[in-house]
């Protein structure tokens, strides 16, 4: 068997390539066997942390269904009890990795190219997968984060207006048999014949108190109603709050519902005394020059952009995203 000091010696000789490989080899040995296996304990006790549940229906009664062989060993199999369910679960059930082809070493390093800022492009390369792939694990993590950590709330004097979006059906739909384009293609993504705010434009509905805290939320098409406004805000404004929005007649009845002090600033006004909506207005016009450089968003992956924008990008931490 060959000792430490005699590999170490023979790899010192080797070129830069070649020691590259090396490393590489033992990055990927150490990945896989060892890593991986401690960070799957670990998955499987914070799981469980608060007693056993089914990720599909919450039942507290389950019990172990056997195992199964997976890409870093044997795990377990789990099988929930509720009548009504009954459906077999294993550790990375309903989380962005379940049913992945990949190793978790994969998704791993690609979770740390997220965090370094690289783009799709440049993740695909050092991960070694597809471009499609990579845009799809983005979105599958970002999910997964969203879901998570919530929206957050809001409180103090918060700031409120909407920004619009045209809605955008971009994609690759020609292996979909139930999507049914609701209207013709446009050459260009601002081509909309309709003047004003109308059903083609995603309503994006954006609230920034003064402790710097931002929600975002795609509320519905064309102008919002109070339902729209009190579904996306009864949650997230805390009580005793101060708002600030424009002359939109739907946040009266808001304001009125949930006892909300409400200061409404008419066009062409900055201000009323220490009340305005500059800053929500300037996060307005940030949002709309990072979405931008995407060259168009499809609407069904708008919410995590305006996650992401609201959540991490708050001062352009991550550059390249």
């Amino acid at each position: 068997m060959p000792k430490v000091n005699n590999v170490i010696q023979q790899v010192s000789q080797l070129n830069t390539y070649e020691q590259e490989k090396v490393f590489d080899f033992l990055k990927t040995v150490l990945v896989s066997n060892g890593i991986t296996n401690s960070i799957d304990e670990e998955i499987a006790e914070n799981r469980f942390n608060k007693g056993k549940c089914c990720p599909f229906c919450n039942h507290d009664k389950i019990s172990k269904y056997g195992k199964y062989h997976g890409k870093n060993g044997v795990k377990q199999r789990y099988k929930c009890q509720n009548p009504e369910c009954k459906k077999n679960f294993n550790d990375f059930s309903k989380s962005p990795v379940s049913s992945s082809k990949k190793g978790l070493d994969k998704w791993l390093l690609y979770a740390q190219c997220m965090i370094n800022g690289n783009t799709i492009r440049q993740c695909a390369e050092i991960v070694e997968i597809n471009i499609a792939t990579a845009f799809f694990w983005r979105h599958k993590i970002i999910d997964a984060i969203r879901k998570f950590i919530g929206y957050g709330s809001l409180e103090g004097v918060i700031e409120l207006d909407e920004t619009y979006f045209a809605l955008s059906y971009k994609g690759n739909h020609s292996k979909s048999s139930n999507f049914t384009m609701p209207r013709e293609s446009r050459k260009r993504g601002k081509e909309i014949n309709t003047r004003g705010t109308s059903k083609e434009f995603a309503c994006v509905l954006c609230g920034v108190d003064r402790l710097g805290n931002i929600y975002t939320g795609l509320i519905c098409d064309g102008r919002p109603n109070y339902t729209d406004i009190n579904r996306a805000l009864s949650e997230v404004v805390e009580e005793n709050s101060i708002l600030c929005t424009d002359k939109h007649r739907s946040y009266i009845p808001f304001a009125a519902q949930h006892n909300f002090e409400l200061h409404q600033i008419r066009g062409g006004r900055k201000t009323v005394d220490i009340y305005n909506i500059q800053r929500v207005n300037a996060f307005h016009s940030s949002l709309k020059r990072w979405i931008r450089k995407f060259n168009g968003v499809s609407t069904k992956f708008l919410t995590n952009y305006l996650f992401i924008k609201s959540k991490f990008i708050k001062s352009n931490k991550i550059q390249n995203f």
